[in-house]
């Protein structure tokens, strides 16, 4: 009896059973352990402040990356930040962002919050 070769590229990448399939182990996506183990340790206790630009049609945002809260924290910091710059803002998976370029407004207030600050990127 002889053993079929999946050929690489043609993996199941989604089952009406399970939704989203990892390519790599098979499992899905929820339950991966595989690339888990790949995204290394992003808190190192730096705050990092960045302008972006880029896939928002030229407004700049800024970006703050590195803050020790989840959920509820986030939240709160997040509002906090905005009203002190005056503008909108979101979270997206754990990055703040803050319209307008703000860096020298939050670096201060993140700063008389307690946190280590960097600015990163232009």
């Amino acid at each position: 009896m002889a053993m079929k070769k999946q050929n690489k590229g043609t993996a199941t990448v989604y089952s009406t059973e399970l939704g989203k399939l990892c390519p790599d182990c098979n499992e899905p996506a929820v339950k991966c352990s595989c690339r888990k183990k790949q995204m290394p340790a992003q808190n190192d206790g730096i705050v990092r402040l960045i302008r972006e630009t880029k896939g928002r049609k030229g407004k700049g945002v800024t970006l703050i990356t590195g803050v020790p809260l989840d959920g509820e924290g986030l939240k709160k910091l997040a509002t906090t930040l905005k009203q002190k710059c005056g503008s909108g803002g979101s979270i997206k998976e754990g990055v703040i962002e803050i319209q307008g370029d703000h860096r020298d407004v939050l670096e201060q207030e993140l700063v008389s919050l307690g946190y280590k600050v960097k600015s990163a990127g232009g």
